[in-house]
């Protein structure tokens, strides 16, 4: 096989840019593999690089492969590797994509995928869960018996990083709708507040950290329920630096970073039972276009998978 699939953008804009094209087959370089994609997930980052709101990524970058991070077999590598027919999940960098057959696959971005995952439910995790990683231990340095607010617990990231800071051994609360109450507290939050019809900072006091997931509003009026001394850690804007001096606050805003070794970490933590991801829809790489729109439209409780013929 020397050509394959492959749901690329050559323009920026809506869901109707995404072309289903035939591109050929990549080859490995040393210190990469390569993988034959059995699963990608859909995450904001996509329709954000596909609408030019990705600010890694311009014109002269195009045309693009979209998708970040995948599941599957490992067909060929580059010098020393892991055995042809491995089976691997990766985040990658934003210069090359998963909505495909296949990826090249660096050294830094995969690690064995977890025995107890499914292929659909491995190439969930590696955006979301190094994105709540990094967020929660990296950049907020949460530690066990610290009070955590988790801001859109019921999301990718969110449903996530509630699993992660009760394994860590911390008090979890979060914010989500109405109809996730019930969800984040199986997955363990120790308090789950409904937004809209509950005031936060009525509701949790003396946090360590907030992890902020929804921006505005709700960013700002996250620093009356943190502790001097404390954090506020946000994958969507800069924290304001005025206030957070003035409440002795660390703020912070970063993007996921590939990270190998964090991923092993993580592995181990879903094959000891500890973190899941939650499908929340499944859809045919054909559909890509569809499975983003639902994405950006719509109320997810978990992650949507793009799956491969």
């Amino acid at each position: 096989m020397t050509m394959m699939r492959a749901i690329r953008i050559h323009e920026f804009g809506g869901p109707q840019v995404l072309r289903n094209e035939e591109i050929p087959l990549p080859q490995p370089k040393a210190g990469e593999i390569l993988v034959r994609i059995a699963a990608a997930s859909v995450n904001p980052v996509d329709y954000k690089t596909r609408e030019g709101k990705f600010p890694a990524v311009g014109e002269k970058d195009l045309p693009l492969t979209l998708g970040r991070d995948l599941a599957g077999e490992v067909t060929s590598a580059g010098g020393e590797g892991p055995a042809k027919g491995a089976f691997v999940f990766a985040l990658l960098g934003h210069d090359r994509g998963a909505y495909a057959q296949y990826a090249i696959v660096k050294a830094s971005e995969w690690a064995p995928a977890p025995h107890n995952l499914s292929p659909v439910e491995a190439a969930a995790v590696p955006l979301a869960a190094l994105t709540a990683w990094q967020g929660l231990f990296d950049h907020g340095g949460l530690s066990a018996g610290q009070r955590v607010l988790i801001h859109g617990g019921a999301g990718g990231v969110g449903h996530m990083a509630i699993q992660m800071a009760k394994a860590k051994g911390a008090f979890v609360a979060t914010t989500v709708a109405a109809d996730d109450l019930d969800f984040v507290r199986g997955l363990g939050a120790d308090q789950a507040i409904d937004y809209k019809n509950q005031r936060f900072e009525n509701a949790v006091r003396d946090i360590d950290l907030v992890y902020d997931l929804i921006g505005g509003e709700t960013q700002t009026r996250s620093f009356a329920v943190l502790k001097s001394g404390g954090a506020m850690v946000s994958t969507l804007q800069q924290p304001d630096e005025a206030k957070a001096r003035e409440n002795n606050i660390r703020g912070a805003h970063y993007m996921a970073e590939p990270n190998a070794g964090e991923l092993k970490q993580i592995a181990e933590l879903i094959q000891a039972g500890k973190v899941r991801p939650v499908i929340y829809q499944t859809f045919p790489l054909d559909d890509a276009a569809k499975a983003e729109t639902v994405l950006a439209e719509g109320h997810v409780r978990g992650k949507i998978v793009l799956t491969m013929d």
